[in-house]
C-alpha cells in the first residue's frame, strides 16, 4: 500500500549524500540555490560510513599496534601488547559518527533539506522518492546525480557469512585467523595490510603481474617487501575460480601462473572493483546516455545528455576517488549557477594508504617516455632526509618529472611515510604551472618530510645538496 503522494518543487535536487553529493549541495546552497538532497542510507555515503574514513581509522589502529610491538631499536620495550578489537571498532564508529554528524550540521546551516529514500526518474525534471510505504514526487529545475558505486560481486564468490566485501570486512567483530583477499588493488592492499598487522594470515590473489596495477614497479617493490615481512603471501597472475565451504571457513580454488592451487581461510575478502549505482535510477528510461559499463556520459561541466541534469563521482568516467567526486560536485554546482566552470584533471592525485604509502599526481616517467617528451627526473631518497630517519621511516623516495627545457613540473610519484600529505604540494605546483626552480626556491621548514620535494627539485636541476650528483 502506498501512503500519500505529494509533489514538491525544488531548485536543485541532489541524489546521494556522499563526498560528491554533499559537497555539491553545500556549494549550490552557497550560490543562492534552494537545495534538497535525497539519500537512501546515511549522510556521508560510502566514504564516511563504510569506506575512506573507517578504513583509514583501522589502518592507523593497526599501525599503532604494530609499532608498539617493534620499538626495541629505539630503546623502548613494551610487554603484553594486546588488541581489544571491540574497542577498536567502537573508536572507529565514534569517528564516523562525528563526521556524519558534521555533514548534518552543515546541511542545517546551509538550509539544505534532507529527503530519506530512493529516487526514480519519471521525467527530465521529476523524480519519485520511495521511503518505506511513502512515495512522493519532486520537481526540479536542475538535478545532480551522485549515487556512487558498490562493490563488484563475483558469481563464484557470492557475498555472505564467509565472503566479504570491504563493507563487511570493516565491520568484523573479531580479528580473523586467516583471510584470502581476491584483488590486489588499493582496497585489497589497504585492508589486507590492516588484518596482517593485527595478526591475520593473509593471502592475496591478484590477476595482474603486480599488485597495485597502474603504479610503477619501483614503487610497488617496497610495499611488497613490507607485506612479506608481515607474513603476507602474494600470488600475482592468479585467477580465483571458486570455493568450497569448510567447517571453519572456506577453501579457495585458484589458478596461479597456470597451476592449480588452493588456500584455506576463515574469510574471503573480494576487492575486484566497484560498480556504478545507475541501474535502478530509471535514467535510461528518460533517454539519458550511458556507456556499456553503466557510466553516465557527461561533458566538462558534468552535464548529461539531458541539459538540466548533471552527474558526478563514481557514476562518470575516471577513477573512483572521493576527492574527484567532491571536485566534480563543486564544478557542477557552479555550472548550474551560471559560472564558467569546467573540470581539469591534470592534477588529480591518487593515494594508497599501504605500508609505505604511495601517491602520484600528474604524469609518470613512463607516460612522459611514451609521449616522447623531453623530460628530466629528480629522484630523492627518504634515507637522506633527517626527519624521515628520526621517525624510523627511511624507506622510499620522491620522484619529480619536469619538462627539461622549461622546468615546468609535470608529475610526481612518492613512496614512503606521509606520501599522502607530501603529494599535495606537487599537485599545487602542477595546477599553478610552477617550475622546479619555484619549488627549489620555496623555503621548506627543517627538519620535515616536506623538504624531500625541494631536494628532488634540486636534484632534477643538477645541483643537489644532500646526495651526490651522478
Amino acid at each position: 500500500m502506498v501512503v500519500g503522494e505529494f509533489t514538491t518543487e525544488v531548485d536543485v535536487l541532489v541524489i546521494g549524500a556522499g563526498p560528491g553529493g554533499y559537497v555539491a549541495a553545500i556549494r549550490a546552497a552557497q550560490l543562492g540555490k534552494t537545495v534538497a538532497v535525497v539519500e537512501k542510507a546515511e549522510l556521508g555515503g560510502v566514504c564516511l560510513n563504510v569506506g575512506c574514513i573507517p578504513s583509514k581509522a583501522m589502518i592507523h589502529a593497526s599501525h599503532t599496534y604494530d609499532h608498539a610491538k617493534h620499538t626495541e631499536s629505539m630503546g623502548i620495550t613494551m610487554e603484553n601488547v594486546k588488541v581489544d578489537f571491540a574497542k577498536v571498532q567502537e573508536w572507529k564508529a565514534g569517528i564516523v559518527k562525528q563526521l556524519t554528524g558534521g555533514v548534518a550540521g552543515l546541511f542545517k546551516g546551509n538550509k539544505i533539506q534532507v529527503i530519506p529514500g530512493e529516487a526514480l526518474f519519471v521525467s527530465e525534471n521529476e523524480v519519485r522518492v520511495f521511503h518505506g510505504y511513502d512515495v512522493n514526487r519532486y520537481k526540479f529545475n536542475h538535478c545532480i546525480i551522485a549515487t556512487g558505486s558498490r562493490p563488484i560481486e563475483l558469481p563464484a564468490f557470492p557475498f555472505g557469512k564467509r565472503v566479504l566485501s570491504s563493507t563487511e570486512a570493516l565491520a568484523l567483530n573479531e580479528i580473523p585467523k586467516s583471510m584470502v583477499v581476491i584483488g590486489g588493488g588499493y582496497i585489497g592492499i589497504e585492508l589486507g595490510s590492516v588484518f596482517a598487522r593485527f595478526g591475520t594470515q593473509v593471502t592475496i590473489l591478484e590477476g595482474s603481474d603486480q599488485i597495485l596495477p597502474g603504479f610503477e614497479p619501483e614503487m610497488i617493490r617496497l610495499v611488497e617487501r613490507r607485506l612479506k615481512k608481515l607474513g603476507v603471501t602474494i600470488h600475482t597472475k592468479a585467477l580465483a575460480q571458486g570455493m568450497e565451504e569448510t567447517e571453519n571457513g572456506v577453501n579457495v580454488k585458484a589458478e596461479v601462473k597456470g597451476e592449480a592451487t588452493s588456500v584455506e581461510a576463515e574469510y574471503v575478502l573480494v576487492t575486484v572493483g566497484r560498480r556504478p549505482n545507475t541501474d535502478e535510477l530509471g535514467v535510461r528510461d528518460i533517454g539519458m546516455k550511458l556507456t556499456d559499463r553503466g557510466l553516465i556520459e557527461v561533458d566538462e561541466k558534468g552535464q548529461t545528455s539531458i541539459p538540466n541534469v548533471y552527474a558526478i563521482g563514481d557514476i562518470v568516467a575516471g577513477p573512483a576517488l572521493a576527492h574527484k567526486a567532491s571536485y566534480e560536485g563543486k564544478v557542477a554546482a557552479e555550472a548550474i549557477a551560471g559560472h564558467a566552470a569546467k573540470v581539469d584533471y591534470k592534477a588529480i592525485p591518487a593515494v594508497v594508504f599501504s605500508d609505505p604509502e604511495i601517491a602520484s599526481v600528474g604524469i609518470s616517467e613512463k607516460e612522459a617516455k611514451d609521449k616522447g617528451l623531453n623530460y628530466v627526473v629528480g629522484r630523492f631518497p627518504f634515507a637522506a632526509n633527517g626527519r624521515a630517519l628520526s621517525v624510523n621511516a627511511g624507506e622510499g623516495f620522491v620522484k619529480l618529472i619536469a619538462d627539461k627545457a622549461t622546468g615546468l613540473v609535470l608529475g610526481a610519484q612518492i613512496v614512503g611515510a606521509e606520501a599522502s600529505n607530501i603529494i599535495a604540494e606537487i599537485g599545487l605546483a602542477i595546477e599553478m604551472g610552477a617550475t622546479l626552480e619555484d619549488i627549489e626556491l620555496t623555503i621548506h621548514a627543517h627538519p620535515t618530510l616536506g623538504e624531500l620535494t625541494m631536494e628532488a627539485a634540486e636534484l632534477a636541476l643538477g645541483h643537489p645538496i644532500h646526495v651526490l650528483n651522478k
